[in-house]
Order: structure tokens, then sequence, then C-alpha cells
């Protein structure tokens, strides 16, 4: 593997990043994802661009940290299952991010104030087809002090963000990362079936 693209989506989304904070502080509001400019300008760049920068340099490290964490991995086994692995962790990741902005778009194509940014979706994608190839990976959840194998993980995140979403308290989009969660499992058994069983096997392995 001659390139890796977890490490260039993470210089990518830095970079972006910090263009955006010191140099040129419009390219936020012009890559955010505005779902009032989608619906009335047709900006569907805003999809992809909006996975690319970030509201500040805790947010940006949460996510890169997470991205590169599991990246890594994820990468690293879809090479091995595919001779297009790396257009396969390509489509995990910017799907991700498309994918998970949709609900987020029909909910506030009528609302010119609503803002989201951020590579959570994408990240997301990418933690949870992690979680499928290898859900004994232990992890901290924000509240529980101690690791946690990865499928508990997995489901008690998927409830915090369902709920939270339903909620729609705050300044996180929570659907965001609820979906890219979902897109995440969905592609990578769509991509590799076997996946389902290799999932129960180590669980069931653990007892």
């Amino acid at each position: 593997m001659d390139l890796s693209l977890t490490l260039l989506f993470v210089v990518l989304a830095v970079g972006a990043s910090l263009y955006a904070w010191y140099y040129d502080p419009s390219i936020q509001q012009k890559w955010a994802m505005n779902p009032y400019q989608v619906s009335r300008r047709n900006e569907y760049w805003r999809f992809l661009t909006s996975g690319f920068i970030h509201a500040d340099i805790g947010h940006l490290a949460f996510n890169m940290i997470s991205l590169y964490s599991f990246g890594r991995m994820v990468e690293s086994i879809f090479h091995q299952i595919s001779a297009n692995g790396a257009a396969l962790f390509a489509l995990l990741y910017i799907g991700g991010i498309i994918v998970s902005d949709l609900p987020t778009y029909f909910r506030h194509r009528n609302d010119p104030y609503y803002n989201s940014i951020g590579a959570s979706g994408g990240v997301s994608s990418v933690i949870f087809s992690g979680i499928m190839f290898a859900p004994l990976t232990e992890l901290y959840m924000f509240f529980i002090p101690i690791p946690i194998p990865g499928w508990i993980f997995g489901g008690l995140y998927i409830a915090y963000s369902y709920w939270e979403a339903r909620r729609g308290a705050g300044y996180i989009n929570h659907s965001a990362h609820l979906w890219g969660a979902l897109y995440g499992i969905v592609f990578t058994i769509a991509t590799y079936p076997p996946v389902i069983s290799m999932f129960f096997e180590q669980i069931a392995g653990r007892f």
C-alpha cells in the first residue's frame, strides 16, 4: 500500500480547517452544510466540503485522532479483502460524510440559519466499520471511566445519538453521528457479507 488514504484525509481536514481559521474565515460559511442554501441555490458541494472543516481545535483533534486510530485498521482490512480496497475505504469515509448529512438536509432545508460542519459522519462510518470487523476492540465512552468492548460501545453510542437527535438540543449534530454509524455498518456488510458471522463469532468466543 503506497498511499494511506487515512493519512491523506487527516491532512486534508487539518489543512482546510487551519486555512479557514487563520487565512479565510469566510470558507467556513461557504463550505458549511447549510441545507437552506443547498435547497435554494443548489449548492450540493456542501454535502462534501462540510466534512473537511471544523469549529475549533478540540473538534478537529477529536475527529482526526479517532479517524487515524480506526482508519488505519479499516483501510488495511479493506486492502486484504478486496483488490479495490482503496476505493472501498474512500467510499466508506466520503459516503459517510455525505449520507450522514441527508437527514439534516431534509430536516433543516427551510431554515436559513442552520449550519453544520465537521467530519463526524465519516468518522462514525469508519469507527463502526472497525467495530464490525473487530467488535472486541476496547473503547472509552464519554461518561464511562473504563474501556468497554466495541460492540457494547456501538450499541450505547447509537442509542445515545438517537436520543439526542430526537431531542434536537445543543449545537452537536447527533443525527450525523447516528446516520454515519448506520451507514458504516450497512456499507461494511454490503461490501463483505462474511463480516456478520465474524462479528458474532468473536463476541460468542468471549463468553
